[in-house]
């Protein structure tokens, strides 16, 4: 610590005299330290709350001044921080004596650019998130003190250090009160929360607290349309309807939002409930970007790809993919999650699928084996499309068989579309769609199972020679001749 800390500001007895003795030495900075330590135990906190020690370190904050005793402060607030660490009677010793209000002051107080000040910051917002988990009245205290403009404030910040707490700040006040969490969905609210996005998006995230928020606002309280829309770089609309009208370019922080929510699906996938707005939202956004399949050439990387527009295509997919996979693992909630598919699906996803997929050149081998005939060349009159992204393929084919899964609407779907024969051409090893053959043979299954049509249309190809994939073995199927109708057959081995 620097040695002339403690020199440069002079320290009432009164304030400085019960932190020496507790700590039994000379020097403050050694005082502070020493208490540090003490505090860290439940029976060092409670000593402390038994002499009131809240108090005497909430006036030390007071006349330390920033940066001349940056050190000393920092102390100062890492010992309240300790002492607030689930010990009642000191967080509400440090409500009783406006401990908010004072660290609001000394929040106000620091330059983040000067030395120690992210870190004062930081153990701030880490003591207000111990204060905060005492109850509803301690969180609306801070909640009161600091929304909206001092959350706006801290989040502007581009640091890591500093939003990652925050975001633990804002979880923890938000969650107790319908009052609070209502005032985080608002205008005011949600240009919070798309600052903290904006800062993540450059500085990333340490702890788990932004995928918390982050899920709480767009997905448990369906504000993600609203979220959206306010990260877009020119204007700002409405509603899922709208979102995409204005233009087909988007924001890095908006394909950084998709991602996110993309990993707290993937991640949460047995236990989020998915709302139909939410969904029709993803979906909207994915019908704009897919645009950007015609302007770029073949993509050589996997998401995230550094290119914004294939970035927000490509988390599109992901999300609706597990989306449709939630109706089948949300145990309770599976009837919500299958209204969901229904209504993509009655919005025209499959169709559009299975659009995106002809429209592009077929797997590697698949193009290799193709017959040479003009008849089964449906792309002689326009140009097939290439993958903007390795998995893209991949991602297309597990939407469908996601969706296929115990729904024969759309297993029939499929199949009045012409598209089995497009699905058996998926399952396949194909070096730009990692994970391909597994896909299609998942999708080939869920579009077979229960489904006597689907199953004589794949009989019938198979006889034709206009499919031959090993892969149906792996299924537990294979084609045999009926004696008495003297039709193909799928036969369960």
């Amino acid at each position: 610590m620097d040695d002339n800390s403690s020199a440069k500001v002079f320290v009432p007895a009164a304030i400085m005299q019960p932190l020496l003795d507790a700590s039994n030495l000379s020097e403050l900075d050694q005082a502070l330290e020493f208490l540090i330590q003490t505090a860290k135990s439940a029976d060092g906190r409670a000593d402390f709350a038994s002499k009131n020690m809240v108090n005497a370190v909430l006036q030390l904050c007071q006349v330390l001044e920033f940066p001349s005793n940056g050190d000393l402060l920092l102390s100062s607030l890492k010992l309240l921080r300790n002492l607030c660490a689930g010990e009642m009677r000191n967080q509400n010793s440090f409500l009783e004596q406006n401990g908010v209000g004072i660290i609001s002051g000394v929040i106000s107080s620091v330059k983040p650019s000067l030395e120690c000040g992210c870190d004062i910051i930081r153990m701030c917002l880490q003591l207000l998130g111990n204060v905060a988990l005492a109850g509803g009245e301690h969180q609306g205290a801070i909640w009161s003190e600091f929304f909206p403009r001092g959350f706006y404030k801290i989040a502007e910040l581009r640091s890591r250090e500093t939003c990652d707490p925050l975001c633990m700040v804002i979880y923890t006040c938000s969650g107790e009160t319908d009052e609070l969490l209502g005032q985080l969905c608002s205008s005011q609210g949600l240009h919070i929360i798309t600052e903290v996005l904006s800062t993540v998006s450059l500085v990333g995230f340490s702890e788990d607290w932004f995928k918390l928020l982050l899920s709480r606002v767009c997905l448990d309280k369906s504000c993600f349309a609203s979220t959206f829309s306010k990260l877009h770089p020119v204007s700002e609309v409405g509603d899922h309807a709208d979102i995409t009208a204005k233009s087909v370019h988007f924001s890095a922080e908006q394909a950084f939002l998709l991602r996110i929510l993309s990993e707290i699906l993937n991640e949460r996938i047995e236990d989020v409930v998915i709302s139909i707005d939410f969904s029709l939202c993803i979906l909207e956004i994915l019908r704009s970007a897919v645009e950007v399949v015609d302007s770029v050439p073949k993509g050589k990387s996997a998401l995230p790809t550094g290119h914004t527009g294939i970035d927000v295509l490509g988390y599109s997919l992901t999300t609706l993919r597990d989306i449709c996979a939630c109706a089948d693992l949300t145990g309770l909630e599976i009837e919500g999650s299958n209204r969901v598919v229904d209504m993509l699906v009655s919005s025209g996803l499959i169709d559009f699928l299975l659009s995106l997929l002809r429209d592009l050149e077929p797997p590697t081998i698949i193009k290799k084996a193709m017959r040479k005939d003009e008849t089964s060349n449906e792309a002689g009159s326009y140009p097939l499309k290439q993958c903007p992204y390795k998995g893209f393929r991949r991602d297309i084919v597990a939407i469908l068989g996601n969706c296929a899964y115990h729904r024969k609407r759309v297993q029939d779907e499929i199949r009045e579309k012409n598209g089995i024969l497009l699905l058996l051409q998926q399952c396949v090893l194909d070096e730009d769609n990692p994970f391909l053959r597994e896909w299609g043979i998942w999708s080939v299954r869920n579009l077979l199972e229960g489904n006597a049509e689907n199953q004589q249309v794949v009989a019938d190809l198979e006889i034709q020679g206009s499919v031959d994939v090993p892969e149906m073995v792996n299924l537990g199927l294979r084609v045999e001749m009926d004696p008495q109708t003297r039709r193909a057959k799928l036969v369960n081995t």
